[in-house]
């Protein structure tokens, strides 16, 4: 059995490389992949509106949509750029769509599975954000949004995202978190924990035990991606052809 985790792609746009790169990824998985976890961030925004906002994702809907035909199952962890997926994903794609963390059983193992915006406790500010977003009274209005509110939300939210991120990596030790996260999750039985987020590239176990920390760095710079095969958690670099 064959499991991919990736998360943090930001895309943007078809033009871009980590784009193109997603796009051959995706292709080489086909017929090769029992399941494909998507971490978060895959998009550097998707809101999902009634209608279809966002034709220039078409080609990754595409490709997704190809593994799942072949019948890999598909399971979506909102992160904190794509969230309230809406029906391509719920419908089309037949996604198992999780708004929060989850405990599965993946190839034997007990995992803890996140996209990992709510691991660090300190960062007050995004959680009372992430609240809100994600509250009953957002999720009913979205329904009505305006299609163009879709870009002036996506602006805002990069500015915040971009303008925070540097300041959020020299306040925090990312490792050192994931690290104190792990061992309370060691403490309620689990196996492992596979995360995004963070953009830290990161594959090691809990000291003096088995327990298994993924953080699946990003598809921006790193192309770094987590498989499981075997029962056997790894952090892989993807390498084109050629």
């Amino acid at each position: 059995m064959r499991t991919i985790f990736i998360a943090d792609a930001h895309l943007v746009s078809p033009d871009d490389a980590n784009y193109r790169r997603l796009l051959r990824f995706l292709h080489d998985l086909e017929g090769n992949l029992d399941s494909l976890y998507v971490m978060g961030d895959l998009f550097d925004f998707w809101l999902g509106f009634p209608s279809h906002n966002y034709p220039h994702y078409d080609a990754v809907i595409d490709a997704l949509e190809r593994l799942v035909v072949r019948g890999c199952r598909l399971v979506y962890f909102e992160g904190n750029h794509d969230f309230h997926l809406g029906t391509v994903f719920s419908q089309r794609l037949k996604a198992e769509i999780h708004t929060e963390p989850a405990v599965e059983c993946v190839q034997g193992k007990r995992l803890y599975i996140c996209h990992g915006d709510q691991i660090n406790e300190e960062d007050r500010l995004y959680r009372l954000l992430r609240f809100l977003l994600r509250s009953r009274l957002i999720t009913s209005i979205i329904r009505h949004f305006p299609p163009a509110w879709a870009q002036k939300i996506r602006s805002r939210l990069q500015k915040r995202s971009q303008a925070g991120y540097s300041v959020k990596t020299a306040r925090w030790d990312y490792r050192q978190i994931l690290l104190d996260f792990a061992a309370n999750l060691h403490k309620q039985g689990c196996d492992g924990l596979v995360t995004g987020h963070f953009h830290l590239a990161l594959s090691e176990n809990l000291p003096g035990t088995t327990f298994s920390i993924l953080s699946l760095g990003d598809w921006m710079e790193k192309f770094t991606y987590g498989e499981m095969l075997d029962g056997k958690l790894r952090l892989m670099t993807y390498s084109e052809p050629g």
